[in-house]
């Protein structure tokens, strides 16, 4: 876990032409490096000024905007209105990033409207990014209610806000900020894992 999911291959092709006696203290470097987690922060929304401290929800629009390899979410909810509608499409607009959403297909599909884009309209917004809409598990629909935004493999933003302008605007939301690589890594594994089995992507 010492190197991040999007460098490995690089890593592995580099290590290739040095001994494991070499390559040891190298991984040992990096591994020290990406032990060093931050103190969780607070992201509130609440309505007009009250929010005394911590980020506000629409900073996650920041940090969207300063990935440099990924940005991997979850949503029940989508909306035109939420600054992620953008910021999601300017980065899966650059090359570099990665952008992977997995969202609710009963919320997204049953009520499309001029606010509310369908499954299909969020992946032709995000391509080349990839989106996955929940499936039938069990013989039951699956509800995707996970909200989150990773970041770079290493920032994870959890809120009880939808991608939604009344959620990062006006409602009283509550999420953590966590710089914590291990962490980060955990969660787009779980959501990674179930892929084939909770969601569909969206062609």
């Amino acid at each position: 876990m010492a190197v991040t999911l999007d460098r490995r291959p690089d890593v592995a092709v580099l290590l290739r032409d040095i001994s494991t006696a070499a390559a040891v203290p190298i991984l040992r470097a990096i591994e020290g490096a990406r032990s060093t987690v931050g103190k969780p922060g607070q992201l509130w929304t609440l309505p007009g000024p009250l929010a005394e401290g911590g980020r506000l929800t629409p900073s996650i629009v920041e940090y969207v905007d300063s990935a440099r390899s990924s940005v991997i979410c979850s949503t029940f909810n989508f909306q035109r209105s939420s600054g992620l509608w953008t910021a999601l499409r300017r980065a899966a607009g650059r090359p570099a990033v990665h952008v992977k959403v997995y969202v609710d297909a009963r919320a997204a599909d049953g009520t499309a409207n001029v606010w509310s884009p369908t499954t299909d309209e969020i992946a032709r917004h995000l391509v080349p990014g990839v989106v996955f809409r929940t499936t039938i598990y069990g013989g039951k629909y699956v509800t995707n209610h996970a909200k989150f935004v990773a970041i770079d493999h290493r920032i994870l933003l959890t809120t009880s806000a939808n991608f939604s302008h009344s959620a990062e605007h006006h409602n009283v939301e509550f999420g953590l900020v966590v710089d914590n690589p291990t962490l980060t890594e955990a969660v787009e594994l779980q959501m990674r894992s179930n892929e084939d089995v909770l969601y569909e992507r969206v062609r």
